[in-house]
């Protein structure tokens, strides 16, 4: 019975989830950067939101999306897609925005045809790195979305907060250089279903080493090279509206 019980509470919760249409949008290499679309019910054409995922650029993947917001937007009118970008330290910040540009690019170009979308009504969202990558999408996309969402973003990677040792993560068991480093590795990737670069995040926020680590920059040696990374210091009249 108890099987039985686990069966059917699995199969409901499974025929519950959204149908998705899984594309690669991008191609880095042998690396494939893809975007699943979950497309709003009915017929006629959708504005979408693009989401992006978090884990700190370091680890996560589109499937990440809370399924209860998901259905909230669909529910709602909202095609959605949510897409991958590839991760750091094996690829850095400058590379990553470029696959938010690409995937933004490739939603204006190729939505309407594949998944009914309006191309003049985008809004993105994201949560916390995702909610980072949404500001940056504010100023670094063009022409620039009609709104935004940032769940727990951050406007400046460069602060003290994030470039000295944290004292949260501090309390954690120390991780050593060599175990970070081997949860991570040289191949370039755009997806972390496994969740296994966890020693990696928390050795940077230990050692105060997250921007150096997601940029290539010293943020004390090169304080000006984080200029073009902080949504703070990009705001313009031109901004899109936001919600924080």
């Amino acid at each position: 019975m108890k099987a039985l019980c686990v069966l059917l509470l699995t199969s409901t919760f499974l025929s519950a989830q959204p149908p998705k249409r899984t594309y690669t949008y991008k191609m880095v290499g042998d690396c494939k950067i893809q975007a699943d679309a979950y497309l709003a019910p009915g017929d006629g054409v959708r504005p979408v939101i693009l989401w992006i995922h978090g884990g700190a650029l370091i680890m996560g993947n589109r499937s990440g999306i809370n399924s209860i917001q998901l259905q909230k937007y669909l529910d709602a009118g909202y095609t959605v897609v949510s897409i991958d970008y590839r991760l750091a330290p094996e690829t850095k910040l400058k590379a990553i925005i470029e696959d938010l540009q690409d995937a933004y690019r490739w939603v204006r170009e190729k939505g309407p045809d594949l998944f009914q979308i309006d191309s003049h009504r985008i809004a993105v969202i994201g949560h916390s790195a995702g909610g980072y990558l949404t500001l940056m999408a504010g100023f670094c996309l063009n022409p620039r979305p009609q709104a935004l969402v940032a769940f727990y973003g951050y406007g400046d990677i460069a602060g003290k907060w994030y470039s000295s040792p944290d004292p949260f993560y501090s309390r954690q068991p120390a991780v050593s250089k060599e175990a970070a480093y081997q949860a991570v590795g040289s191949r370039v990737i755009a997806d972390d279903p496994g969740g296994s670069r966890g020693p990696f995040y928390l050795y940077s926020r230990q050692q105060g080493l997250w921007p150096k680590e997601v940029t290539g920059h010293d943020p004390d040696r090169e304080p000006r090279a984080f200029d073009p990374f902080c949504p703070l210091r990009n705001v313009t009249s031109h901004y899109p509206p936001a919600l924080l």
